[in-house]
């Protein structure tokens, strides 16, 4: 099996109206990346390829065949509070202050613009999950 670079075994695929908005939304709240886009023939996005950090996701402009369709995430940054003042100031809204959490992350959570959740999730420790 090959998935190319930059892509994971589960890639998330964004349905949202005004795709061309949620991409820029992308780059300003989370330092995402474009690298690739390609358009309709009434030249919406039919597919945009948002690389954040070392994972990649895939956008396209909302139809009545593929509505749009919001979703939850969990993303993983190196300082949540910094990544959370970024994604604020970008458009989100607060859905949770970060804090520190009992199993080892500092994380806080926003809603985009597009009625996606984000789970801005810090890592405190250098170890896995405990059970």
């Amino acid at each position: 099996m090959f998935i190319p670079e930059g892509f994971n075994t589960i890639t998330p695929y964004f349905f949202v109206r005004d795709a061309a908005r949620f991409v820029d939304f992308l780059s300003a709240a989370f330092g995402g990346v474009e690298i690739h886009r390609s358009l309709r023939p009434d030249g919406a996005i039919a597919n945009a390829q948002i690389r954040i950090g070392g994972s990649t996701v895939m956008v396209s402009e909302a139809s009545a065949r593929y509505p749009a369709m919001p979703g939850s995430y969990y993303l993983y940054v190196a300082n949540a509070d910094a990544a959370m003042a970024q994604a604020l100031a970008a458009g989100a809204r607060l859905e949770m202050a970060v804090a520190d959490m009992p199993y080892d992350d500092r994380q806080g959570g926003v809603v985009d613009p597009f009625g996606n959740i984000w789970w801005l999730s810090q890592r405190l420790v250098d170890a896995p999950y405990s059970a």
